[in-house]
C-alpha cells in the first residue's frame, strides 16, 4: 500500500523524487534521516512522522501543522533548543516499528505534505548545515534506495481514521485471527458493521436465510432494489457489501444445527445473535466445551396496546473461560422459538444497532481496547426507564 499511495499522491511522489527517505505505514508518513543538532552540538539523524489525510488513498490537505519526531531534542548550532518547534516531549509508539520522542508544532498553512515536510526539514536541518557548511552529506535528500513495501492489511484502503486519532497501538489489540458472527438479523448485521472496521483477520458469517425486503429496514446501510432482486443469502449479501472495504469476510450460508455445530470450532471469539433458545443452548454448550469466549445478544419487546407503544430491553451476555456460571441465569435456553415481538421481525433498527454496539463495546473491553473497571459479563438496557445495568462482574 505504501508504494501505491505514494505513486498516486503528487506531494508524496515529489518528496520521493527529490530524494527523501519516505514510507507510508498504518496511515502515517514517515521521513527518515533528517539531520539535526543535539544539545551536545553534534549532528544526528532523526525521523519526522505525520498522520495523513486521505481520500481514495490519495493525500488531501494536511489537517493540522503538527508532526512527531524520533530522536533527541533538536537544537540550534549553539546547543540551545529550537523553541519555534514548540516541543512536547513524550515517548510513544505510533504503529509497529515507529517509536517517537517529541510532538512538534510549527504553525503554518501547509497546502500539502510536500510543503509540510520540507518546512520541518528546513527548521531541523539548517542548524546542522551551519555547523558543517562544507559537508554535502548533511541533507535529508539522501536518494537512498528504499525497498517498496505493501502493508499486510485487511483493508483495501488505508485506515487513516485510526492513525489520525493516534490509537494504532491500541487498535492492534483487536487483530484477532478468526471470529464468527452467528445470525445476521438486525443485531448481527450491525455487529458485522462495527467489527468490519477493526483489524480482525477473518470474520466468518453464519446464517441460512436470504436477504429479503424486510431485512433492509433493520440492517446497516441502504439496500438498493437491485440488491433485493439478486435474492442472495444474507451472508453473500454482506460479504459483497463489506468486500468493498476489506478482505477476510467469509460467508457460510447455513444454519447452526447438530450437523453443523462443529463448524464453530477453533474461533478466537464468537458473537451469537440468534433468537431461538434451543439453538442458543446448542451453540453456547459447544463453545463452552472448546473454551471459546463469546457474547450472546438478545432483545425482548412487548406491545402496550392501549398506548400503541413498545417497551422492552436489549441484553448483552459475555461468557469466558474464566466465568461461565452466570450464563444460564440470564439467557433463555429452552423452547424452539422466541416468544416476543422480535421473533416476528418487527423493524426496530435503533434497538438492533444499540444491542450490537453494546456487544462490540464489551468485546473491545475484553480485548483491552477500552479500559474495563468492572468486567461485567451481563448488561441490560431498558428503553422505557432509559436505564443501563451491569451485573456478573468478575474475571474475563
Amino acid at each position: 500500500m505504501s508504494a501505491r499511495l505514494i505513486a498516486r499522491s503528487h506531494d508524496l511522489k515529489r518528496l520521493q523524487d527529490e530524494g527523501y527517505e519516505i514510507e507510508v505505514r498504518s496511515g502515517f508518513l514517515i521521513v527518515r534521516s533528517v539531520p539535526y543538532v543535539t544539545s551536545g552540538k553534534m549532528v544526528a539523524l532523526g525521523t519526522v512522522v505525520t498522520d495523513l489525510a486521505l481520500s481514495d488513498d490519495i493525500t488531501q490537505k494536511p489537517q493540522d501543522h503538527q508532526v512527531w519526531f524520533a530522536g533527541e531534542q533538536p537544537c540550534h548550532a549553539t546547543g540551545a533548543p529550537i523553541t519555534a518547534l514548540g516541543s512536547q516531549p513524550g515517548r510513544q509508539t505510533l504503529c509497529d516499528g515507529v517509536v517517537v520522542d517529541f510532538r512538534f508544532s510549527a504553525k503554518a498553512d501547509y497546502l500539502d505534505y510536500y510543503s509540510k515536510i520540507t518546512q520541518y526539514d528546513e527548521i531541523l536541518s539548517n542548524p546542522a548545515r551551519s555547523l558543517k557548511p562544507d559537508d554535502p552529506a548533511i541533507t535529508a535528500r539522501t536518494f537512498r534506495p528504499i525497498e517498496a513495501t505493501e502493508e499486510d492489511s485487511v483493508f483495501l484502503y488505508t485506515d487513516s481514521a485510526t492513525s489520525r486519532a493516534g490509537i494504532v497501538p491500541v487498535s492492534v489489540k483487536l487483530a484477532m485471527k478468526k471470529i464468527a458472527i452467528v445470525g445476521l438479523g438486525g443485531s448481527g448485521a450491525y455487529v458485522l458493521d462495527l467489527v468490519a472496521k477493526t483489524p480482525v483477520r477473518e470474520i466468518h458469517l453464519f446464517d441460512g436465510d436470504r436477504y429479503l425486503q424486510h431485512n433492509a429496514f433493520r440492517s446497516p446501510g441502504a439496500a438498493s432494489l437491485d440488491d433485493l432482486r439478486r435474492n442472495l443469502s444474507k451472508v453473500e449479501h454482506y460479504t459483497r457489501l463489506y468486500g468493498r472495504m476489506r478482505r477476510g469476510v467469509i460467508p457460510h450460508p447455513e444454519f447452526i444445527s447438530d450437523e453443523t455445530i462443529g463448524h464453530l470450532a477453533n474461533f478466537d471469539f464468537v458473537f451469537v445473535c440468534v433468537d431461538r433458545p434451543a439453538v442458543r443452548k446448542l451453540i453456547s454448550e459447544f463453545l463452552k466445551s472448546g473454551d471459546t469466549p463469546f457474547i450472546d445478544v438478545g432483545m425482548e419487546l412487548e406491545l402496550i396496546e392501549d398506548q400503541a407503544s413498545l417497551v422492552g430491553a436489549c441484553r448483552v451476555t459475555l461468557s469466558t473461560p474464566g466465568k461461565r456460571d452466570h450464563f444460564a441465569r440470564h439467557v433463555s435456553l429452552e423452547g424452539p422459538v422466541a416468544d416476543d415481538l422480535y421473533g416476528t421481525n418487527i423493524q426496530v433498527a435503533d434497538m438492533n444497532a444499540l444491542n450490537a454496539a453494546l456487544a462490540v463495546l464489551k468485546w473491545k473491553k475484553f480485548c483491552g481496547f477500552y479500559q474495563d473497571c468492572y468486567q461485567e459479563h451481563q448488561s441490560v438496557y431498558a428503553i422505557n426507564a432509559h436505564q443501563l445495568t451491569r451485573d456478573e462482574t468478575g474475571t474475563a
